[in-house]
């Protein structure tokens, strides 16, 4: 039988190139997201895609995507944590509270919700067991400036994922994150954009489809062997020293 993942967020962005990459290695492949029609085009074509439509924010949805991925394909191997959100760069005291909340919601209660639901169903399955993949952040090191909303949540995964890991060793549940910088995606075209209209150099930026890469190869690890942390970014970010 084929190994199955339920990949979160995948309508676009790291969340699709992940899913889609999964889809052409033979992956069973939930996809779980808030827009159907999103959905239904990143499935189009494909047997092993699994349409789980639902918002990771609400507790039963996380609860009916894991269920209904493990109807499909018989269990849940690996949790693809992705889902996540920007809000608009301030200084902490110009941030709405309703930026702070939408970003707490999904970024960190929505990655919660859906480890605790793959978790229990890891732990319960037979034979025992299962991955849970976060994606954390180059910000969950060194975030840029008037990032406070972002930056926090991704930093509280970066726990997350360490107690996954402790939490888990007596099931057979491993857990590990990936830290991204700058793969090229829409998101990041607005960040090139706005550099070159101010008459800036644009970020360095690499594929997304490298992205993929790296957390296929993370997913398709044994049992018995765990990236812990990965840091994958553009090779010439100024992340490492000064500048």
């Amino acid at each position: 039988m084929s190994p199955s993942i339920l990949v979160t967020g995948p309508s676009s962005g790291i969340g699709r190139a992940c899913a889609e990459a999964f889809l052409d290695a033979g992956w069973q492949v939930g996809l779980f997201a808030r827009r159907q029609a999103a959905l239904d085009e990143v499935a189009k074509g494909r047997d092993n895609a699994i349409v789980l439509q639902g918002d990771v924010t609400r507790p039963e949805d996380a609860a009916r995507a894991v269920s209904g991925l493990v109807a499909a394909a018989g269990r849940l191997d690996v949790l693809f944590n992705n889902a996540g959100i920007f809000t608009p760069a301030a200084p902490i005291d110009e941030v709405p509270l309703d930026d702070w909340q939408r970003a707490l919601d999904v970024n960190l209660t929505g990655m919660f919700l859906m480890a605790r639901a793959a978790f229990g169903q890891m732990r319960r399955q037979v034979p025992q067991g299962g991955r849970i993949i976060n994606n954390g952040s180059i910000s969950a090191h060194a975030p840029r400036p008037g990032s406070v909303t972002y930056t926090t949540t991704k930093h509280a995964i970066t726990g997350l994922t360490k107690t996954l890991s402790l939490d888990g060793r007596n099931f057979g549940i491993a857990c590990g994150q990936i830290d991204i910088g700058n793969a090229r995606t829409d998101l990041l075209a607005g960040v090139v954009e706005q550099a070159v209209a101010a008459g800036e150099a644009p970020p360095p930026s690499m594929d997304v489809a490298e992205v993929a890469r790296a957390v296929v190869q993370m997913a398709s690890l044994p049992p018995e062997a765990n990236v812990q942390f990965m840091t994958l970014m553009a090779t010439t970010m100024p992340y490492i020293g000064r500048g």
